[in-house]
């Protein structure tokens, strides 16, 4: 058990690398990501997306040039992209971790979270044939204030994980909350919770989807088939970190894409997030938008 994904990636990060390793990512990847890794000064090179996940031939021309410690990616409903890794790439991507000798650091905390099509099996399920770390959170299927997640290998990797000074000295971590919801998976109640979210999500998506179309019919997008985040290409000629400022004065905000860079690019894009307001406040959010787009 961790507190959260952070804590396990600072954990991952602590045991596993040192600074000035050079690690690759997603391009986009999750901001505060990057941030943990920089604060370990570790040297970040990024590998190219599609609509299937990361870009294999990119990544195939990186392991060249560079001897990376580990790859960082999010699978499944990426954040911020919404994209899905294929089945074939996470076949093909577990097969290089043991050729090319370095660590997939899987983030799997949108994998239960599908409003269409069966995402492929998690990274998780490779634990005991790739070199591979699994992470997810009881935040996104739970309550977010739990602070509380978990971590998925090998059993080599686990005991080097359960035997460093931060877990011997702390006896775990979060162990109380950590019965907390042992109970509450036990009895049943997660996989409920995690129904009626889904269920929720899934309608807010659709209405963002929609009021999309209606409300910014020149943006761009890959409807999210899970997750929490639409990825939208703005018109052409706009900044997303200057329309976010505009913004401010019709009381409305995103993610501008640059913040998910690790290069500065996506600079034309901004993240939606669905998960939080109501359908009536998705709209009303979009319509304000409008209005500051036309202005």
């Amino acid at each position: 058990m961790t507190s959260g994904v952070s804590g396990g990636l600072d954990l991952v990060c602590t045991l596993f690398t040192r600074p000035g390793d050079t690690i690759l990512v997603e391009e986009p990847t999750y901001f505060l990501a990057l941030r943990i890794f920089r604060d370990h000064d570790l040297k970040i090179v990024p590998v190219q997306t599609d609509r299937d996940g990361l870009v294999l031939d990119d990544l195939k021309k990186k392991l060249a040039e560079c001897k990376p410690k580990l790859l960082y990616l999010i699978p499944t409903f990426q954040n911020p992209t919404g994209q899905t890794l294929t089945l074939e790439r996470r076949d093909q991507l577990v097969q290089w971790s043991r050729s090319h000798d370095f660590l997939i650091v899987a983030d799997e905390v949108y994998h239960f979270l599908n409003y269409g099509p069966k995402p492929p099996k998690p990274l998780a399920a490779y634990c005991d044939t790739g070199n591979v770390i699994s992470i997810g959170s009881f935040s996104k299927i739970l309550a977010p204030g739990l602070r509380l997640g978990w971590i998925q290998t090998d059993a080599e990797k686990i005991k080097r994980l359960t035997g460093c000074g931060l877990l011997d000295s702390g006896g775990g971590m979060n162990p109380f909350t950590s019965a907390i919801v042992r109970f509450i998976i036990e009895s049943g109640d997660l996989d409920r919770n995690i129904a009626k979210l889904i269920s929720i999500y899934e309608s807010r998506l659709s209405v963002m989807d929609s009021d999309l179309r209606q409300y910014l019919p020149n943006s761009v997008y890959t409807t999210p088939q899970g997750g929490f985040f639409f990825w939208v290409r703005l018109p052409s000629g706009l900044n997303a970190l200057a329309l976010q400022e505009k913004a401010k004065a019709f009381k409305v905000g995103f993610r501008s894409g640059s913040r998910f860079s690790s290069v500065g690019g996506s600079q034309d894009y901004m993240r939606l997030s669905f998960a939080f307001y109501e359908s009536e406040q998705i709209q009303e959010g979009l319509q304000r938008l409008q209005k500051c787009l036309e202005i």
